[in-house]
């Protein structure tokens, strides 16, 4: 039980990556706000059942990423109920691939707006109540495209690589205050940005890595885990690549 009474925020539940940290962290005694976009019954009967399986509490957080005044709201939501907070995971993102010639302005626009200002509008709400107690970890999520680069994934790689940098930089100011900050990257893991992939161009992804397969979501929210537990106590301003050898 590496997160017994303890507290995180986690973006993106609803589904991949966000969902398979969300269930992690819950068995593993976390209390934890599931934040993701758009409200459904399937979604808050898997908190529900969450909390019942492990004698934790789900809170589900409703909020859109590309609404400032909604991050906010969110961020108030959780001040709110009191509890302190020791982990955020910063999961949610999206995807706009195109190449180079062809990426618009608009496309880098929402993606930066996604990946980049709304998560760091929404870690700097988190961190002011981690500031209380001079603890805290937060983890982002990054990607190899924003350390290797992409054909065709310009403003995704560009934004994922700008995570990385806020990462450093978070890490260097937020860690005489006792908070880790640190980026997980993950590689050709199997979720729905994944599956949009064509089985051709996803053959020769899967080719790359020295174990020969694609990445399942709880492998790269177990590095979350990780990370956010008290064994990664004197970890920060990293970038892990979990990507089966890829790089």
């Amino acid at each position: 039980m590496l997160l017994q009474d303890k507290t995180a925020v986690v973006t993106g539940c609803l589904q991949g990556i966000g969902r398979a940290t969300l269930d992690l962290f819950a068995a593993h005694g976390a209390n934890v706000f599931a934040c993701c976009q758009i409200a459904s019954d399937e979604f808050s009967s898997h908190c529900s059942e969450l909390a019942k399986q492990h004698g934790v509490q789900i809170i589900p957080l409703y909020f859109d990423l590309l609404d400032d005044a909604a991050v906010k709201q969110g961020a108030v939501a959780i001040q709110k109920t009191g509890l302190p907070l020791d982990v955020l995971v910063n999961v949610a993102g999206m995807n706009k691939d195109a190449l180079f010639h062809m990426v618009t302005m608009e496309q880098l626009r929402l993606t930066f707006q996604i990946n980049v200002f709304s998560q760091i509008a929404f870690t700097q709400y988190i961190t002011r109540i981690m500031l209380r107690h001079k603890q805290g970890s937060v983890i982002n999520i990054a990607s190899i495209a924003g350390m290797d680069g992409n054909p065709g994934q310009l403003a995704y790689a560009a934004s994922k690589a700008a995570v990385i940098a806020v990462t450093k930089t978070m890490a260097a100011e937020l860690g005489p205050l006792g908070i880790r900050v640190n980026a997980v990257a993950p590689g050709v893991i199997a979720t729905a940005m994944t599956a949009a992939v064509p089985g051709e161009a996803l053959a020769r992804l899967r080719a790359r890595s020295k174990l020969l397969r694609v990445g399942e979501p709880v492998e790269v929210a177990k590095v979350c885990l990780y990370l956010a537990s008290d064994r990664a106590s004197f970890i920060t301003g990293q970038v892990i690549r979990v990507d089966g050898g890829m790089g």
